[in-house]
């Protein structure tokens, strides 16, 4: 009689230590919760590991690479830190996968790493880019700087394209129907965006020409003038001199006369000093030849063989006797090529009127000639044939030569 409870007992608690184990060795995702403990502390591990190589080994790295003569290890060093951070957690995702056993029909724990070691090596190469190119001295002086940017913008968009299909190959996702499909839809978005890609040719042989290049002041008859901020695959950003930034596509700046200023060697003073009309011969001669001596002996100024420089009585005016001086600065500053034109003008200014004459200006004189006839209208007759009596300006006279009334 007392058997048969204990009986019951001891198979209710192996029932229950079998269900505590079946629970244990495949409630997390399969595997033990043994081998999941482990795991996750296996992830948590990498992770600390990758705030370890944050802190320790990248500084450690950057220490080194201070004592070199060239700054591009630390560029290339700061590029790589994050990528870099990566590994340790892919190290630990594997080790956590080997002990779970996720490995499946698919490999799909295989496939995981895979992916995540492509992406770090795309990563890296995306980041790598910039400090490799701003590096190269000799690719520098070959290309502009605007042409390397574009460079370095091709570059990581290529590794990211390629990045993501190697990806998909790893996962067996087939990328040349993806890549047949992506044609075909550039074909008709082609057809659509002629203006984009004409833009960006357009842009293209900006660079290639070097018509201008960021910094340098501009101006196009009727579209723009102002200093160039950046050049874009579609745009470029000029900012005018009221500080408004104006957006104009390239094939503007490609079809029309460009004018660069910042690249005119001198500054160009063109005025025509318009004298009185009562200036003799001798104070011309005298103002011209004390206008090319200021000129010739001012520092500021070039002259010949650079530049022409001349000082002539040039023409007669309606109001004036017009001197022409024609001279260029050697500064290209706008802010002191203004201040030499203010000195210029205050010295022509005594000059002028230390040679005893004076700057004319626009003038008409109106002759009254007292003896002319005046005008008689034609004879005039009423409906019943007699003369109407005309009435004149008052002083008129008449054909007979007396006043009318």
């Amino acid at each position: 009689m007392t058997t048969e409870p204990l009986q019951t007992v001891e198979d209710g608690a192996t029932a229950l230590w079998a269900n505590v184990t079946e629970v244990w060795q495949t409630s997390f995702l399969g595997a033990s919760i043994g081998d999941g403990i482990l795991a996750m502390l296996v992830l948590m591990l990498g992770l600390a590991l990758r705030g370890l190589i944050s802190r320790w080994i990248i500084g450690a790295l950057k220490g080194i690479a201070d004592k070199t003569q060239t700054t591009m290890d630390n560029a290339v060093l700061d590029a790589l830190s994050g990528p870099l951070k990566l590994i340790p957690v892919i190290i630990g995702l594997f080790v956590a996968i080997q002990i779970l056993g996720f490995e499946g029909p698919f490999m799909a724990g295989t496939r995981l790493i895979q992916s995540l070691i492509a992406v770090v090596i795309f990563w890296a190469l995306h980041n790598a880019v910039k400090p490799v190119l701003r590096s190269m001295a000799g690719l520098r002086r070959v290309l502009s700087t605007v042409m390397l940017d574009w460079i370095e913008k091709s570059l990581r968009v290529i590794f990211v394209v390629v990045g993501a299909a190697a990806v998909l190959q790893i996962w067996d996702i087939p990328v040349g129907p993806i890549i047949a499909g992506l044609g075909l839809f550039g074909v008709a978005v082609g057809l659509g965006a002629q203006d984009l890609f004409r833009n960006l040719i357009a842009g293209i042989l900006i660079l290639t020409e070097r018509r201008f290049l960021p910094g340098d002041w501009i101006k196009v008859d009727g579209v723009v003038e102002g200093t160039v901020e950046r050049i874009n695959f579609r745009s470029t950003v000029v900012r005018r001199f009221d500080k408004g930034p104006v957006y104009v596509p390239n094939a503007e700046l490609s079809d029309n006369a460009v004018i660069n200023f910042s690249r005119m060697s001198h500054r160009r003073i063109y005025w025509m000093i318009g004298v009185e009309y009562k200036t003799t011969a001798d104070q011309l001669r005298h103002i011209c030849q004390q206008i090319s001596d200021y000129v010739s002996g001012n520092e500021e100024f070039a002259g010949p063989p650079d530049v022409p420089q001349f000082v002539r009585v040039d023409s007669f005016g309606p109001s004036s006797i017009d001197i022409m001086l024609y001279c260029f600065t050697i500064t290209r500053d706008w802010g002191e090529w203004l201040r030499i034109k203010e000195d210029l003008a205050f010295r022509i200014k005594d000059i002028v009127e230390g040679a005893g004459t004076g700057f004319a200006f626009p003038s008409q004189t109106i002759y009254f000639d007292d003896g002319a006839e005046a005008f008689m209208p034609p004879q005039q007759k009423a409906r019943d044939g007699r003369p109407v009596q005309q009435t004149l300006l008052p002083g008129a006279r008449g054909e007979d030569g007396g006043s009318s009334s």
